[in-house]
């Protein structure tokens, strides 16, 4: 392909008549005023978007626009140009078709990026129109930090060398050894897992190795493997970031700290423990940047939220979400404190450990070791003069049974409880020692959810169903199991091979009717859970789960998993 000719983006755009020439001229100004590139300035004006820039500059340049969220790369093709080359022209190597290489461009107009990526490759370019955001991406993706990491670890082993020297403790001890190893692999693993949207990273020594796994939507991927002699240094290293007690290895250990990933803040809740083979390490990763903490993008159900929403209106009660550790409960807590947040009204919540920070409301972490416990925090809450209270979890009956209180007494509270369904709630909480009364008088409703794993949109594909999933389906479709299409992800780059790209709630909401109350004030527990299950109306974990199966956007696989953890 000829090397192409210098264009107007602005002028282009006007002509195909996606702008108009006030719109031009006020983006004009806004860029000499700001120095943003002038695309930019048109997309955050909200003028045009940056699918109808790429198929403008497509049109006028006759090239072809590629939808990389379609497009199946090739990480060794894309490596042929270097990470910093790629993210400075916003470029991908899309393919090679001997004689000449596929190169995408967001701005196929930068003569002098053109003229790089093909000094670069040493080949002739054919340019494709690509859109920038997923150029970045996509790089994310490819350009991991694995080698890095073990180049990094082997590096932090050689300097350690035979002796007992403990390269964590000489790091820390020097506030400018920023160039060291240990500093370098723990930055690397961080933006590493920050890529892929990890949400945990497991760092644990096992009989004579050390491996890293980043659990990535809810199942571990091994990250790497090296030698063992460098644990020490990195729980040392760890320990010193979040104010942990160094000189303690025999006890687990809880603390927190913040990093930097690509200008974002990551607040990282980190968790220590000793195996037989050294500390296990665990961090939890929150990003603060990109946080979206709205009730109607979790993925709750209309009929669910519109119920939940008015619940949490209400001036007092007391609202549970349940659920097993990682499904999302303290999220959707979050989501619905920060739509009651306002300043008429005073919050306070009560965690262990306080995971979203959120201006307006007033946040304590619970602390055990000065026996700031959550039954003593509350009491202190309720003397604040709250109008809402969040309980991070129920864990005791003195801790219930103030919340419980607290509802009763003008106060909205939220909390949390492990338990499998919304039905066996209210029994739970009576197993606990709470008098039915209370449960009954206080209790407003109770949300149960779950995870589930969603499709990857880039390489879904028809699934033609198993015997079993077959007759699972049936239990809850009847004869229009056979009326449905069933998809699943092969797995392709954008989901690393794993067929699935992002996770989303299912969720169940029992609402504590007055004929539901009348139950629970029933000895016999039976006649409670029957009477549950006709307010819920069979809008269950389940059938959630089995309609996001025909919407196309998870499997059978993950809806019976859902199912099996319910049914446990």
């Amino acid at each position: 392909m000829a090397r192409p000719e210098k264009v107007r983006l602005g002028e282009i755009l006007v002509q195909q008549k996606l702008l108009t020439e006030e719109q031009l001229g006020l983006a004009l100004a806004e860029q000499k005023r700001s120095g943003r590139k002038l695309g930019r300035v048109f997309i955050e004006n909200g003028y045009v978007t940056e699918e109808q820039i790429a198929g403008a500059l497509a049109r006028q340049l006759n090239v072809p626009y590629l939808n990389l969220k379609f497009f199946n790369v090739n990480p060794e093709i894309v490596r042929l140009l270097p990470e910093t080359q790629a993210r400075r022209f916003r470029a991908l190597v899309l393919e090679d078709r001997r004689g000449a290489l596929l190169v995408g461009m967001s701005d196929p107009t930068d003569l002098f990026a053109y003229d790089e990526i093909v000094r670069i490759v040493k080949q002739p370019i054919e340019l494709a129109v690509v859109n920038e955001t997923e150029v970045l991406g996509v790089i994310d993706r490819i350009y991991r930090r694995t080698e890095d990491i073990s180049d990094l670890a082997r590096e932090l082993e050689q300097d350690l060398g035979d002796a007992s020297v403990d390269f964590g403790a000489l790091a820390a001890a020097n506030a400018n050894l920023e160039e060291a190893p240990i500093v370098k692999l723990l930055q690397s693993v961080f933006d590493d897992a920050s890529q892929v949207r990890a949400s945990d990273i497991h760092i644990e020594p096992q009989e004579g190795r050390l491996q890293i796994r980043f659990r990535i939507d809810g199942v571990l991927h091994l990250q790497t493997e090296a030698d063992i002699k460098i644990a020490p240094s990195l729980a040392l290293r760890l320990k010193l970031m979040s104010d942990l007690d160094i000189s303690e290895k025999r006890l687990p250990q809880d603390g927190r700290f913040a990093v930097r990933v690509k200008n974002q803040r990551i607040d990282v809740r980190i968790s220590t423990m000793p195996t037989q083979y050294g500390e296990s390490v665990v961090m939890r990763l929150l990003s603060q940047s990109n946080t979206q903490l709205r009730l109607d993008a979790i993925g709750m159900p209309k009929t669910i939220l519109e119920k939940f929403r008015a619940i949490v209106q209400r001036p007092n009660g007391l609202v549970l979400v349940t659920g097993p550790t990682g499904s999302g409960k303290t999220t959707t807590l979050y989501c619905a404190l920060a739509e009651l947040n306002s300043v008429e009204k005073k919050l306070i919540t009560v965690e262990d450990p306080v995971e979203y920070r959120l201006p307006g409301i007033n946040q304590v972490q619970v602390n055990d070791k000065i026996e700031l416990s959550f039954a003593r925090v509350l009491r202190s809450a309720l003397r604040q003069d709250p109008d809402i209270v969040l309980v991070g979890e129920m864990r005791d009956q003195e801790t219930a049974q103030i919340g419980l209180r607290a509802a009763m007494t003008g106060h909205l509270v939220l909390s949390t409880l492990h338990t499998n369904d919304a039905a066996s709630t209210p029994l739970r909480l009576m197993d606990m020692g709470v008098p039915r009364y209370m449960v009954g008088s206080s209790l407003q409703a109770v949300l149960a959810q779950r995870l589930v794993r969603v499709i990857c949109e880039s390489c879904t594909t028809p699934y033609e169903l198993t015997p079993t999933e077959h007759e699972w389906l049936r239990m809850e479709l009847h004869d229009k199991v056979d009326k449905a299409r069933y998809f699943h992800g092969k797995g392709c780059s954008h989901c690393n091979g794993m067929g699935y790209r992002g996770r989303t709630g299912v969720y169940e909401l029992l609402e504590m009717t007055r004929d539901v109350v009348d139950a629970a004030n029933d000895p016999d527990p039976s006649h409670f859970l029957k009477t549950a299950a006709a307010q819920m109306a069979g809008d269950t974990l389940r059938r959630h789960a089995v309609a996001l199966v025909i919407q196309g956007r998870t499997t059978v696989a993950e809806a019976m998993r859902i199912s099996n953890q319910t049914e446990d």
